[in-house]
């Protein structure tokens, strides 16, 4: 399938690409602000956790669906995948310091106290620990140096979505509507990774039967 996609100059492309950097961090540093400015209610930390959390699972989502995108709608935004992917690592990171130092006044003991209260937080914990190696080798070097181990590394993120969507969905003791499209989302997108290599099989297998056919008639 084909469809439209916006096409830079090449000589704008890796400028666009700085530009998502900007534009996505602006969200936190936004919020940053209000709560430095006693803007964001009575519960201010929680308010920046919360906020930081959920951008977190946007730009996780955004990063899975560049793929789809392409294959389903034939939008072609695979330079930016990689942005939107440490975009992700950034918040989550954010979202993670922000529990740990300003929430858990880096006290680990309150922290066990309160993941063995709230066991979600180990998925999200788990979820940012492998989110770190796929952030790092989010470069050219690594991409040459790892080969084909590079893709089977990267895969990993469909397993960090899913601890992620454990970890959203359990945050709150109600799930409300965003919750659902989000949660519901993520598990769309990962179906839909499982399904791909399927579906490429099974068109090839057909492809060769075209071939073999082809070649009997003739």
């Amino acid at each position: 399938m084909t469809g439209f996609s916006f096409s830079l100059p090449k000589r704008w492309q890796s400028a666009s690409v700085w530009a998502l950097y900007a534009v996505g961090l602006l969200p936190a540093a936004w919020t940053f602000y209000l709560g430095a400015s006693d803007q964001l209610g009575a519960d201010p930390v929680k308010t920046f956790e919360l906020f930081l959390g959920l951008w977190t699972i946007r730009f996780l989502i955004l990063t899975l669906a560049v793929s789809p995108a392409r294959d389903l709608l034939g939008w072609n935004y695979l330079r930016y995948r990689r942005a939107l992917g440490l975009l992700t690592f950034y918040y989550a990171l954010m979202h993670f310091t922000v529990y740990m130092v300003l929430d858990q006044a880096l006290d680990l003991s309150a922290v066990v106290n309160d993941v063995l209260k709230r066991p979600f937080i180990m998925f999200g914990m788990a979820g940012l620990a492998l989110l770190i190696p796929l952030a790092v080798t989010s470069n050219n070097f690594s991409i040459r140096r790892l080969g084909p181990n590079w893709v089977r590394l990267h895969r990993l993120v469909y397993i960090i979505a899913a601890a992620g969507a454990v970890h959203f969905g359990l945050s709150t003791k109600i799930l409300d509507l965003e919750q659902y499209i989000y949660v519901g989302l993520i598990i769309v997108l990962i179906l839909y990774r499982s399904w791909r290599p399927i579906a490429r099989s099974r068109k090839r297998g057909q492809g060769r039967e075209r071939t073999r056919a082809a070649a009997t008639v003739s």
